[in-house]
């Protein structure tokens, strides 16, 4: 535990070294410190990656007294076995291309386009498996040229010197080595300044982790194995992390798409923290609901927070096409007038995760709560068709402000293509928690003992008084197709048992009380009656 610390601290203050730098050389808050930040940082982890599997395969490297100088000495075909003989998840480098070479170079001239020059290679030998792609197909470059940003070209080798300086000074070597679970926190850590949940610009890529977890524990209750994964609007990854947690990253392949270069590429680095790296060629930047690159693939899970509202006018008229018919079934949310940033754009995300199931499909969708209960238009539509289908396997609404960066009180819809269709688990989770400040915002956060609450009881099906009832689809359609606890909870009447004496005299007391009601009435009415008479018109 202490060691888990150390290296905690260790690389929470690599980190913060790096953004010293930023700050150094004019990039402190820059557009561009997010772009150096994260990908030096991958650098690193990749670079020390390769250092690690390359010691475990050929463990005379590992005794040498300097590790590239030995890299370097090996013949041509002894270092392509080598390379060939990794893991296909661990990045190709070549010895130049090393940090431990860049560090003993730094002092040469034009060091900056020596930094540049190596990034660029890497991009290019590690494309494959590292980029992220768009929905043509073209694919990023894993490393932009960093020296760049700084816009006082004299000041470039002093930057990229003072960058590699940082990188030197520890190895995430002896992480790898004790297979420490703690690179969804650092992730958070790294990108915490560029992507908050308190309403700043990039809240979209958030999903607090309790929600996560809840979700990711509903959907996988029992061990699985091969299945894939997919969101359609995946921001950072935050679910499919949590997801793939829970699966076992062994077990699962990832897919996702999302408009975002920013998202995607955040996505691309939580992949590669969180030994998902197989999956990265997956990673989709496109519009999913105009232009799906996986319009024809099926899921076995498929987690979702897709954005609830946004003006999706421009493709409006692309989505009325006859491909997208059967996917649409419910229908496309008409273009108002006015205030066209308020366009339900998640009624069509649900339908489109209704679409890619497979047929044993699984999915949890954040989604408003007002979808729960509206009596007419695309949500009653699709809440019909979940419930004639039989894929409600329940709805659990969260406490208001659990996302902090918007006041919509929030649900997680859960499906199943296999639901028990006799135990629909119904949830009002909203008296939980406990409200926190967070800045300018409040929030509320759920305690582990609450969060463990909801998913036991809902994976066990049970109806506990105020949290929860379990209904069947019969129940649901004569409540016309309202997946709101509350309206299925019983309304409870005390009885206090009296004797026929204390009944007479509640009886008596309430006559007694009505007959002075009465009286009270009838001399008002003769007042105002009275009143009435004196009234006189005055010229």
């Amino acid at each position: 535990m202490t060691q888990d610390i150390n290296f905690m601290t260790k690389t929470k203050s690599l980190i913060d070294n790096l953004k010293s730098v930023c700050a150094n050389y004019g990039l402190g808050n820059d557009g561009n410190e997010f772009k150096i930040i994260t990908q030096v940082f991958l650098y690193k982890f990749l670079n020390d990656k390769f250092r690690y599997a390359v010691k475990k395969e050929m463990p005379k490297l590992a005794e040498s007294e300097n590790f590239s100088i030995a890299l370097k000495s090996l013949s041509e075909d002894d270092y392509s076995d080598l390379i060939d003989a990794l893991d296909p998840n661990i990045p190709r480098l070549q010895p130049e291309h090393l940090i431990s070479h860049l560090f003993v170079k730094q002092n040469d001239s034009d060091f900056a386009k020596l930094f540049d020059d190596t990034l660029r290679q890497v991009s290019i030998e590690n494309a494959d498996v590292f980029s992220v792609k768009s929905f043509t197909g073209a694919k990023d470059t894993l490393f932009d040229e960093l020296t760049q940003f700084i816009s006082d070209s004299s000041q470039r080798d002093a930057f990229a010197k003072a960058l590699i300086n940082k990188l030197f000074e520890f190895s995430f070597e002896e992480m790898f080595e004790q297979k420490y679970d703690f690179f969804a926190t650092i992730f958070e850590y790294l990108i915490k300044d560029y992507n908050t949940d308190s309403g700043g610009k990039y809240a979209e890529y958030y999903t607090p982790h309790s929600v996560a977890r809840i979700m990711a524990q509903i959907l996988v209750p029992e061990p699985v194995k091969g299945v894939k994964c997919y969101d359609p609007s995946a921001g950072s990854g935050t679910l499919l992390m949590s997801l793939a947690h829970e699966i076992g990253e062994e077990n699962c392949t990832i897919y996702s798409e999302d408009i975002s270069q920013k998202s995607s590429n955040m996505l691309r680095l939580n992949l590669v923290l969180n030994n998902l790296t197989h999956s990265i060629p997956n990673i989709i930047k496109t519009n999913t609901i105009a232009l799906p690159f996986y319009m024809d693939t099926k899921f076995e899970y498929i987690v979702s927070n897709p954005p609830f509202k946004l003006d999706f006018s421009d493709f409006h008229a692309d989505l009325d096409k006859d491909a997208f018919k059967k996917r649409f079934f419910a229908g496309i949310p008409n273009i108002p007038k006015s205030k066209k940033e308020s366009m339900s754009i998640y009624l069509l995300f649900i339908q489109h995760i209704m679409h890619s199931l497979s047929d044993n499909g699984k999915s949890a969708i954040v989604v408003p709560t007002g979808f729960i209960t509206a009596q007419t238009g695309i949500e009653k539509k699709i809440r019909e068709r979940l419930i004639e289908n039989g894929w409600l396997r329940g709805v659990v609404s969260m406490p208001s402000n659990i996302f902090a960066s918007t006041g919509t009180n929030v649900s997680v819809l859960l499906l199943d293509k296999k639901a028990d269709n006799q135990h629909i688990v119904l949830m009002d989770a909203s008296k939980l928690g406990e409200t926190v400040k967070e800045g300018k915002n409040q929030r509320t956060v759920l305690k582990p003992e609450e969060e463990a609450k909801i998913i036991d009881t809902f994976n066990q099906k049970i109806a506990v008084e105020d949290l929860s009832v379990v209904v069947s689809k019969e129940d649901i359609a004569a409540k016309n197709y309202s997946f709101s606890a509350g309206q299925y909870f019983e309304v409870k009447i005390e009885y206090v048992d009296i004797t026929a004496e204390e009944f007479a005299e509640k009886m008596n007391d309430f006559e007694t009380n009505l007959q002075s009601l009465f009286e009270e009435g009838t001399a008002l009415d003769l007042e105002i009656r009275k009143q009435l008479k004196v009234l006189k018109y005055d010229e």
